[in-house]
């Protein structure tokens, strides 16, 4: 075990349980690296910080987990961390029409780099540290413990590959055991608030499908009654559907995707089938694959009364945090400019480095550049069982608005 000295002053966030400790605020690592390992962390006066994991090689280079002087660290200790993350989520299992949920969300449950999601039988997970990388079999040998999944399938995130020099790949694990891909394996069903969805194996963004905007779907269906919708970024369509269960007139979909926009479509068909959604919604949809940005400035002013705007991560990190906030101001005042008088917008962010106060900020710029006056309707952010640590702000990366434009 590594000891690690904060310089002096630096030592503020540490001790207010923030669990990132870049290499700027260290004074001394005794022993010299030889590789990564577990950590004691200590102020300039010796006194004790927390235990964390030391690795050079990622862009985090300390990752603090526990700041209890007691705690004996190693793989019995990662055990515990995902045992006690899946039971805070113990509700979720008794869900009568909810099969997809997150289990384990990161730092926010003290395990750095872990995003993994229940789909049905199946669990999922996205890599997105070396941490992670590292423990995954501890992790995925106590999840099957727990929960006997079907198969636990995890992916590397592409967005976090090259800053923490990990190879992109797919693993699974059956029984516990890491083993090879199932190229029979069919894809996965599940539901979320009474609507089918399915997943093919090792796609998708994510871990295959965003659990995250759970609530905020039901809550930005409710408003699509009779409204000529606009879904933009809208990957397979979950908005879509929840649009169409509310009795939307019509939704145009619109993503870089082709693929995703086609299962789309089949999500559509197969919750005719299942009688969740009503007869002819596929006749209601339109299908675009196109650049959002570009679609919209080309839209009809005054075509649609209700946008839904979810772009992917525009700020990876903050110094990407200027640039994504232009971006996100032009994509809401052209759609504040183009939406009929009084129509709604749920406009979001999932940029961790966007604060919830830099997005409300950005809509007011995008407001009055479009001339025009917002009413804020709902304060939208990731459900439950996406919880935000507050010692650790950054896991409040999901940020939404459901506006009403007034010109």
């Amino acid at each position: 075990m590594y000891r690690i000295t904060i310089k002096e002053g630096k030592d503020k966030a540490p001790r207010r349980h923030h669990p990132w400790v870049f290499s700027g605020a260290m004074d001394s690592v005794e022993p010299s690296y030889t590789g990564p390992d577990w950590a004691e962390v200590v102020s300039k006066s010796g006194m004790f910080i927390a235990y964390g994991w030391y690795d050079e090689e990622s862009h985090i280079s300390l990752r603090l987990m526990s700041w209890n002087k007691k705690e004996k660290t190693g793989d019995d200790f990662i055990r515990k961390l995902v045992r006690e993350a899946v039971f805070r989520r113990k509700e979720f299992f008794s869900l009568p029409d909810t099969t997809a949920f997150r289990l384990i969300h990161g730092e926010a449950d003290f395990l750095p780099g872990f995003a993994c999601d229940a789909y049905g039988k199946e669990i999922r997970i996205l890599i997105s540290s070396r941490f992670a990388d590292t423990f995954l079999p501890v992790v995925a040998s106590e999840l099957t413990a727990m929960l006997n999944p079907s198969i636990i399938e995890a992916v590397t995130d592409r967005q976090f590959a090259g800053i923490e020099g990990l190879k992109e790949r797919v693993r699974h694990f059956r029984n516990g055991e890491e083993t090879k891909e199932d190229e029979n394996r069919e894809n996965v069903r599940f539901i979320e608030s009474g609507i089918w969805y399915e997943a093919a194996p090792g796609k998708g963004q994510k871990s295959g499908f965003y659990c995250d905007q759970r609530d905020n779907r039901v809550i930005t269906g409710h408003y699509a009654k009779g409204k000529t919708v606009l879904d933009l970024f809208s990957y397979t369509g979950s908005f879509t559907l929840h649009a169409l269960k509310n009795g939307a007139l019509s939704v145009d979909a619109v993503d870089s995707s082709e693929s995703a926009l086609r299962h789309l479509l089949y999500q559509i068909h197969l919750n005719e089938d299942k009688k969740t959604l009503p007869e002819g919604s596929r006749d209601r949809v339109s299908i675009t694959p196109s650049d959002a940005f570009d679609f919209i400035r080309a839209s009809e002013d005054g075509k649609y009364d209700m946008m839904i705007l979810d772009p992917p991560k525009l700020a990876k990190t903050k110094s990407a945090l200027e640039n994504a906030m232009k971006a996100y101001k032009d994509l809401n005042r052209v759609a504040m400019m183009k939406i009929r008088n009084g129509g709604i917008i749920a406009t979001y962010s999932c940029s961790g480095a966007m604060t919830r106060d830099d997005f409300r900020m950005m809509l007011g710029w995008a407001a009055t550049d479009a001339g025009c006056e917002i009413q804020i309707l709902h304060t939208l952010s990731a459900g439950e069982d996406h919880p935000v640590r507050l010692s650790f702000p950054e896991s409040e990366y999901l940020k939404g608005y459901l506006i009403r434009v007034l010109k």
